[in-house]
């Protein structure tokens, strides 16, 4: 169905003739979710579904924000109420109508991190099928007891390793850590990892009374004296007489001692603080559990074996060598004979989606997005369910196009098993494999939110306002013609020895556009964002080293809570508040900067202690929230609203999106500069207090880039980038491209980890590592020029490269 007045769109399937015909579509009638303007679409069930469209076009809300939130909501519609109370539950869509939904499975890419327990064994079940197969068809040694499942796991207090409760590793800290100096006194600050301010010198007076003395020169205190105050774990309270300047008075308190060890330890495991927690890191060391000796259980678990190897032994393995001790063992009864092949037929789909260079003790933490998401993806494929909707959130993610290749494989099983497959991709490939097509658009935020055309994919090429068309039927060339630049210097990296790299030796020129590439798992990250960086900013004194500055721009959240933002993050926020605090209505009231934050009392709303919404608790159905009753979703007092800067109060302008903002500041040199570099960079249609909760990871990227444009110094700085284009539509990346070559043009140097081949094809200069992922990657398989790389035919992404340059 195309939503355009002067073309008739394709046929649609309806309903039968008889009113009790099974609708075979899903249609939505009136999506207003986010962006979404009213849509109407209908979509056929039992296909391969994507919805395209430009970043912040509306295709998530229409995908994930009405469609698989409607699917859930009807399901916890099911679930007995005293139940429903147990469940976190997403509040209803704003839709008027979706009929022919099936239930819902989502597999969205999450921001939030997983814990350091959670594991790729534990994200696909996997270990579960391992415990079970050396529960009931391990060799044990003679005479000991049959475990149960749960004592081969390091998560439960059975099977933990007592010493280091099954995380395999300890940190402990040491007198050299705590103490570097050891000529200075107490007093002189000899404990480094000691708080500052108050804190700190309260331990201090507190040791005084105790009667050490805390000026003599910490390496001539008796050494025993040295231990108790490091690491004792006493706490003694006593009176302390603080000694303070004549003119303040001075009362007595009672001060509570902690040794520099337990104050480390409990700031390490407690806080909350990222930095305090950074702070206390550098104190420890981290080294393998000297009684489990990494390998996270007790010694009984360890004693049993399977194929002649321990638990532990075969979680370490890559997916795909463990696949092969499992083949070529030959099981003996019919419980191994069960087991084993129920884990080889689980290995399979991971295989098969291009991980199986990872283990399943792997930390889900240490995974990419796109691992993750295919990962769940896999085990989706042996749930064997039929009729129900998988609604995807860009599984090509993180994908070298050989792997996406297997992906499409994966998704038309999913479709042949009775499923209908919503996948929200700007991967082109994926797009034309594609049996319907939703394109949304035609541009961002307040200027998206319709939907173009809903169809075969052939049809969309009649559509002349998406964004999409213009890409997937003549694809322009990733850059302009030009020579490949001369590089101006090198970076040599040697013997790197980290992950999977293995004594690798690789230079990277200078005052370039780099691209590193190679299949998933290979290496990539690794070397630029560990080794790379570390090499680079190590070098960073030298005076002859020709890089001066060192800027690494992640995909991670900008803040972690809704009072995180755009503006906030940016900096620009400052600069409003303060245009706000120089208005003579301010100045008459005395207000400073602080009264126009919504973060903390004075000007903000206390109702809704800034937030602009109350949460409205309605029993057994999902908690819902409501625009603030007193404040209106302003999220300030009506005093503060009352000061207005161009005839805008300050809600009125956190709610301008950014390229209203920059024609309202044009006149403003410190705004505007900050609000040019989010519009050259794409990001115009973000609002300015935008809950950093809500934007993606590449919106996050671009967000950090365009911070570090709008403050372009001249010294030579090297740009690492990971993945910049993950989440971008075709002709967001044309847009952030023409940034990252206009930061090269200007003297700087850019090397990005990067599977898209279009930006490959434009770069100066190719890294591919390979030839495979896991121990089968880590290796320089060709360097050069795209049109060398391409040429010489090396590696697994010689031949897309080709197709790119030749397309291009």
């Amino acid at each position: 169905m195309r939503h355009s007045p002067d073309a008739p769109g394709p046929a649609v399937p309806g309903p039968g003739p008889g009113r009790d015909a099974v609708d075979p579509c899903v249609r939505v009638r009136g999506a207003r979710e986010h962006n979404l303007h009213g849509v109407d679409v209908d979509i056929p069930r039992d296909t391969l579904t994507v919805f395209t469209g430009v970043s912040g076009s509306g295709k998530s809300s229409l995908a994930f924000g009405t469609l698989y939130a409607e699917a859930q909501r009807r399901y916890f519609e099911s679930v007995a109420p005293y139940a429903r109370r147990l469940i976190h539950q997403i509040g209803a869509p704003k839709v008027d109508t979706v009929t022919g939904l099936p239930p819902a499975v989502s597999l969205e890419q999450r921001r939030s991190s997983p814990g350091s327990r959670s594991s790729v064994g534990t994200v696909t079940l996997l270990s579960n099928s391992l415990r079970m197969l050396y529960s009931r068809a391990g060799t044990y040694p003679p005479g000991a007891p049959r475990l149960d499942s749960d004592a081969f796991s390091p998560n439960t207090a059975s099977g933990a390793c007592p010493s280091c409760h099954g995380l395999g590793r300890i940190h402990r800290t040491s007198e050299e850590l705590l103490v570097p100096d050891p000529s200075l006194s107490i007093r002189q600050g000899a404990i480094v990892a000691w708080p500052g301010a108050w804190q700190g010198k309260n331990l201090r007076d507190v040791l005084e009374v105790l009667g050490h003395d805390v000026d003599r020169p910490w390496r001539e205190l008796p050494a025993a004296e040295r231990e108790w105050i490091l690491f004792t774990e006493e706490q003694p309270v006593v009176t302390v007489h603080p000694v303070r300047d004549a003119d303040r008075i001075q009362r007595p308190y009672q001060g509570t001692y902690m040794s520099a060890h337990r104050y480390v330890m409990r700031t390490f495991s407690d806080t909350k603080s990222a930095t305090l927690r950074a702070r206390a890191e550098k104190f420890l060391t981290d080294a393998p559990c000297p009684v489990c000796e990494g390998r996270r259980l007790r010694p009984e678990a360890l004693a049993v074996t399977f194929a002649g190897r321990t638990i532990a032994e075969l979680a370490g393995l890559a997916l795909s060598e463990l696949d092969g001790v499992l083949a070529s063992f030959r099981a003996e009864g019919e419980a191994a004979r069960v087991l084993a092949g129920d884990l080889r037929g689980r290995i399979a789909p991971v295989v098969e989606l291009g991980l199986g260079y990872l283990s399943l003790d792997r930390t889900a933490p240490t995974l990419s997005a796109g691992e993750l998401q295919r990962l769940r993806l896999a085990t989706q494929l042996r749930s064997g369910l039929f009729g129900v909707v998988y609604v995807l959130d860009e599984p090509s993610a993180g994908l070298h196009p050989a792997d996406t290749e297997a992906l499409l494989g994966v998704l038309d099983r999913l479709k042949s098993a009775g499923n209908t497959v919503f996948v929200v991709e700007h991967h082109l490939d994926v797009v034309r494999h594609a049996d319907w097509l939703v394109d949304v658009g035609p541009l961002a935020g307040e200027h998206g939110g319709r939907v173009l055309y809903s169809g075969p994919p052939e049809g969309l090429a009649g559509v002349a306002e998406s964004a999409t068309a213009r890409h997937l039927f003549a694809r322009p060339a990733a850059v302009a013609a030009r020579p490949v630049r001369t590089a101006t210097g090198t970076v040599r990296v040697t013997g790197a020895d980290r992950h999977n790299l293995r004594d690798l030796s690789v230079e990277f020129p200078l005052g370039v556009f780099t691209a590193v590439t190679g299949v998933s798992g290979s290496g990539k990250s690794t070397l630029v964002g560990q080794v790379l960086a570390r090499e680079v900013d190590g070098r960073l004194a030298e005076a002859d080293f020709p890089v001066r500055r060192l800027v690494e721009v992640d995909q991670k959240p900008i803040g972690r809570t809704p009072r995180s933002n755009l503006a906030t993050y940016t900096g620009l926020f400052d600069v409003v508040r303060r245009l706000f605090t120089a208005l003579p209505e301010s100045k008459a009231r005395g207000w400073k900067a602080g009264r126009f934050s919504f973060n903390v009392p004075g000007g903000r709303c206390e109702t809704c202690q800034g937030e602009g919404f109350v949460s409205v608790e309605l029993l057994f159905l999902p908690s819902t929230y409501a625009p603030c009753p007193v404040c209106a979703g302003a999220r300030y007092n009506a005093e503060t609203l009352e000061v207005r800067y161009a005839g805008l109060d300050i809600a009125q302008v956190l709610g301008l999106t950014v390229e209203a903002a920059a024609a309202f500041f044009a006149d403003v040199p410190a705004a505007a500069r900050s609000l040019r570099a989010l519009v050259d960079i794409g990001l115009g249609y973000l609002r300015l207090g935008q809950p950093a909760t809500e934007l993606s990871g590449g919106e996050a990227q671009r967000i950090k880039l365009a911070t570090e444009l709008q403050r372009l110094r001249r010294d030579h700085t090297l740009y690492l980038l990971d993945e910049p284009t993950t989440g971008l539509h075709p002709a967001d990346v044309r847009v952030l491209l023409g940034q990252l070559h206009g930061l090269v043009d200007a003297g700087h140097s850019v090397v990005v980890v990067e599977h898209d081949m279009d930006v490959v094809a434009g770069a100066d200069w190719v890294v591919d590592l390979g030839p495979g992922g896991g121990a089968e990657g880590g290796r320089v398989t060709a360097c050069g020029p795209p049109a060398e790389v391409a040429a010489r035919g090396e590696g697994r992404t010689a031949r897309y490269l080709a197709r790119a340059l030749g397309a291009s």
